[in-house]
């Protein structure tokens, strides 16, 4: 079993976990005001995700606290991020690791997840054909409780939370000003635990939250989505994570909205990113103009586009289930050239006054 996940003091890493975190922030996009827009891509994380940081933390507060033993058993219900993330440290650490999973998941994830060596329970997504949240809590509940096995609780976990300590410092050494921070909310762990961070370091972040139309999270009517990874459905215990004193404002994006955004991004820059980081992108997009000049607003880019390529980034799978909005993705595309024609008109208006 590893004693460490340090990163090793050579360029060399030694294991996989060890490359986590250090993630790239790119500019999408900014306005004639100064205001821009940036991605904290954490797809470049190991397993495609942001969630193993996470995955990691919660990991080691359970062998430090003896609820985790050498050779132990993982159990979690999970959409897949997590599961990925707790595979990977599973494996490192000497753990057989359990996803409780539905059909609602991307088949990329699970594929992964079994490449991985971990064993998948499969249980039928809901009526609605959303996510089996509930079904796949209870059994894993059930499992756990039948063989002793740890259960990370990733809703309620506070290590959850404490795994973004990191994310926030890489933040506050790239940039100067961090003015507010967008993010998808499932477990709520990335986006308070970073918030939660941020401002115990002195940053005066506003935090808005992005939960799918459908999801309950915040006060919402229950409904059926698409999104995976985000939000809470109908009959769910929003859990102790999702910290309401961490979120100035919550806010539903449909999964047109989410799809489509992504898939512009994707056009524009070459990055696959998922649909609930094309969520976030997509209401960040709306709130450029209407923060003060010069602002920076960095969104959580929770995970990457390749799980998602048979089904969001498929014209047909959007086309069977009502969500290819053409239209919109063209209003999409010439609000962002409008972004960009406003940064060359005032660095114009700039010249012109420069030289009267």
């Amino acid at each position: 079993m590893l004693t460490t996940i340090s990163r090793s003091s050579t360029a060399i890493a030694e294991h996989a976990s060890a490359l986590v975190g250090d993630t790239p922030l790119l500019e999408l996009t900014r306005t004639g005001s100064g205001t821009r827009l940036l991605l904290k891509l954490e797809q470049f994380n190991p397993t495609g995700s942001g969630k193993i940081r996470m995955a990691r933390q919660m990991v080691l507060a359970a062998e430090r606290s003896g609820r985790l033993r050498p050779g132990g058993h993982i159990v979690e219900p999970t959409s897949g991020n997590t599961g990925l993330g707790l595979a990977m440290i599973a494996l490192e650490r000497g753990y057989r690791f359990t996803a409780v999973v539905d059909s609602h998941a991307a088949r990329d994830k699970l594929r992964a997840m079994a490449a991985m060596g971990a064993e998948l329970v499969l249980v039928d997504s809901d009526s609605t054909g959303g996510p089996s949240t509930v079904e796949r809590r209870r059994v894993a509940d059930e499992i756990a409780a039948r063989t002793g096995a740890f259960r990370p609780d990733q809703h309620n976990n506070p290590a959850n939370n404490d795994g973004y300590v990191e994310l926030a410092g890489e933040l506050i050494d790239a940039l100067d000003r961090i003015d507010y921070l967008v993010g998808a909310v499932g477990t709520g762990g990335s986006l308070c635990g970073t918030t939660r961070e941020l401002r115990r370091r002195g940053v005066p972040v506003t935090t808005i939250g992005v939960e799918p139309i459908g999801s309950i999270i915040f006060g919402g009517p229950g409904g059926k989505y698409w999104q995976s990874g985000a939000g809470s459905p109908p009959g769910f215990t929003v859990g102790s994570n999702v910290d309401y004193g961490c979120i100035d404002e919550g806010v539903p994006v449909g999964d047109v909205a989410a799809f489509t955004t992504a898939r512009v991004v994707a056009r524009r820059t070459g990055l696959l990113i998922g649909g609930t980081a094309g969520a976030a992108i997509s209401l960040a997009l709306r709130r450029l103009t209407l923060v003060p000049a010069g602002s920076t607003i960095v969104v959580l880019v929770c995970d990457a586009g390749e799980k998602y390529l048979d089904t969001m980034y498929d014209d047909e799978w959007l086309r069977a289930r009502g969500l290819l909005d053409e239209a919109a993705h063209r209003r999409l595309h010439r609000l962002l050239d409008a972004y960009a024609d406003s940064v060359d008109i005032a660095a114009a208006d700039l010249c012109r006054k420069a030289g009267a």
